[in-house]
Protein backbone atom coordinates (compact mmCIF):
# COMPACT_ATOMS: atom_id res chain seq x y z
CA UNK A 1 0.00 0.00 0.00
CA UNK A 2 3.07 2.16 0.33
CA UNK A 3 4.50 1.75 -2.73
CA UNK A 4 1.37 2.57 -4.44
CA UNK A 5 1.09 6.13 -2.27
CA UNK A 6 5.01 7.14 -3.48
CA UNK A 7 4.14 6.06 -7.10
CA UNK A 8 0.91 8.30 -6.78
CA UNK A 9 2.69 10.98 -5.60
CA UNK A 10 5.51 10.68 -7.93
CA UNK A 11 2.83 11.10 -10.74
CA UNK A 12 1.24 13.97 -9.64
CA UNK A 13 4.62 16.06 -9.02
CA UNK A 14 5.34 15.16 -13.55
CA UNK A 15 2.07 16.90 -14.53
CA UNK A 16 2.52 20.44 -15.48
CA UNK A 17 -0.15 23.08 -15.56
CA UNK A 18 -2.15 24.06 -18.72
CA UNK A 19 -1.08 27.02 -20.47
CA UNK A 20 -3.69 29.71 -20.15
CA UNK A 21 -5.23 30.54 -23.59
CA UNK A 22 -3.99 33.99 -23.67
CA UNK A 23 -0.59 32.97 -23.54
CA UNK A 24 0.84 32.38 -27.22
CA UNK A 25 3.41 30.03 -28.56
CA UNK A 26 2.98 30.04 -31.96
CA UNK A 27 5.71 32.75 -33.23
CA UNK A 28 8.32 29.57 -32.71
CA UNK A 29 6.38 26.24 -33.44
CA UNK A 30 3.53 27.97 -35.89
CA UNK A 31 3.27 27.01 -38.77
CA UNK A 32 5.26 29.45 -40.78
CA UNK A 33 8.25 28.41 -38.51
CA UNK A 34 8.20 25.32 -40.79
CA UNK A 35 8.83 26.47 -44.42
CA UNK A 36 11.68 29.08 -42.62
CA UNK A 37 13.30 26.06 -41.12
CA UNK A 38 13.52 24.17 -44.45
CA UNK A 39 14.91 27.03 -46.71
CA UNK A 40 17.51 27.56 -43.69
CA UNK A 41 18.47 23.75 -44.06
CA UNK A 42 18.77 24.18 -47.86
CA UNK A 43 21.31 27.66 -47.52
CA UNK A 44 23.32 25.71 -44.78
CA UNK A 45 23.15 22.45 -47.09
CA UNK A 46 24.37 24.93 -49.82
CA UNK A 47 27.25 27.10 -47.33
CA UNK A 48 28.86 23.49 -46.71
CA UNK A 49 30.75 24.24 -49.90
CA UNK A 50 32.58 27.23 -51.31
CA UNK A 51 33.85 27.97 -54.66
CA UNK A 52 37.88 28.17 -55.09
CA UNK A 53 39.48 29.08 -58.17
CA UNK A 54 42.98 27.75 -58.82
CA UNK A 55 45.81 29.19 -60.69
CA UNK A 56 48.84 27.91 -61.53
CA UNK A 57 51.79 30.04 -61.21
CA UNK A 58 55.38 29.48 -62.95
CA UNK A 59 56.05 25.93 -64.77
CA UNK A 60 53.73 24.62 -62.79
CA UNK A 61 51.20 22.72 -64.77
CA UNK A 62 47.89 24.35 -65.49
CA UNK A 63 44.30 22.66 -64.50
CA UNK A 64 42.12 22.71 -67.50
CA UNK A 65 39.01 23.05 -64.44
CA UNK A 66 40.48 25.94 -62.20
CA UNK A 67 36.71 26.44 -60.37
CA UNK A 68 36.24 23.68 -57.94
CA UNK A 69 33.41 23.31 -55.24
CA UNK A 70 35.05 22.64 -52.33
CA UNK A 71 33.39 21.48 -48.61
CA UNK A 72 34.59 24.63 -45.89
CA UNK A 73 35.98 21.62 -43.28
CA UNK A 74 38.64 20.60 -45.98
CA UNK A 75 41.47 21.80 -45.25
CA UNK A 76 45.26 22.96 -47.29
CA UNK A 77 46.77 19.74 -47.01
CA UNK A 78 44.04 17.94 -48.06
CA UNK A 79 43.51 20.51 -51.17
CA UNK A 80 47.05 20.13 -51.96
CA UNK A 81 47.10 16.31 -52.08
CA UNK A 82 44.10 16.04 -54.38
CA UNK A 83 46.22 18.75 -56.80
CA UNK A 84 49.22 16.64 -56.64
CA UNK A 85 46.91 14.00 -57.91
CA UNK A 86 45.05 15.62 -60.20
CA UNK A 87 48.11 17.15 -61.79
CA UNK A 88 49.77 13.23 -61.73
CA UNK A 89 52.95 14.81 -59.99
CA UNK A 90 55.06 12.70 -57.86
CA UNK A 91 54.80 12.13 -53.74
CA UNK A 92 58.08 13.61 -53.28
CA UNK A 93 57.23 16.82 -55.29
CA UNK A 94 56.74 19.85 -53.57
CA UNK A 95 53.60 21.94 -54.18
CA UNK A 96 52.64 25.57 -52.22
CA UNK A 97 49.67 27.11 -52.14
CA UNK A 98 49.46 31.12 -51.67
CA UNK A 99 46.36 32.71 -51.09
CA UNK A 100 45.69 36.40 -53.22
CA UNK A 101 49.55 35.98 -53.93
CA UNK A 102 50.64 36.73 -50.72
CA UNK A 103 51.19 34.07 -48.02
CA UNK A 104 51.56 30.36 -47.63
CA UNK A 105 48.39 28.79 -45.11
CA UNK A 106 49.59 26.57 -42.39
CA UNK A 107 48.46 22.83 -44.03
CA UNK A 108 46.11 22.54 -41.14
CA UNK A 109 44.10 25.62 -42.48
CA UNK A 110 40.41 25.30 -43.03
CA UNK A 111 39.40 26.60 -46.77
CA UNK A 112 36.23 28.03 -45.27
CA UNK A 113 37.96 30.01 -42.42
CA UNK A 114 40.57 31.28 -45.47
CA UNK A 115 37.30 31.66 -47.15
CA UNK A 116 35.40 34.02 -44.46
CA UNK A 117 38.57 36.30 -44.32
CA UNK A 118 40.04 36.31 -47.83
CA UNK A 119 36.99 35.61 -50.24
CA UNK A 120 35.89 38.12 -52.68
CA UNK A 121 32.99 37.71 -55.00
CA UNK A 122 31.78 34.46 -53.60
CA UNK A 123 35.29 32.57 -54.51
CA UNK A 124 38.48 32.41 -52.53
CA UNK A 125 41.43 32.48 -54.94
CA UNK A 126 44.17 29.97 -54.53
CA UNK A 127 47.52 29.79 -56.38
CA UNK A 128 49.79 26.81 -56.27
CA UNK A 129 53.23 26.32 -57.92
CA UNK A 130 55.73 23.71 -57.52
CA UNK A 131 58.44 26.35 -56.59
CA UNK A 132 58.35 29.13 -53.76
CA UNK A 133 56.92 32.38 -55.34
CA UNK A 134 55.65 35.05 -52.37
CA UNK A 135 56.28 35.10 -48.79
Amino acid sequence: MKYQNVVTSQKSAVHLPKMSESEDCTAETGPEAAPAATEDLAVAEEKKKIDILLKAVGDTPIMKTKKWSVERSRTIQALVQFIKKFLKLDSTDQLFIYVNQSFAPSPDQEVGTLFECFGSDGKLVLHYCKSQAWG
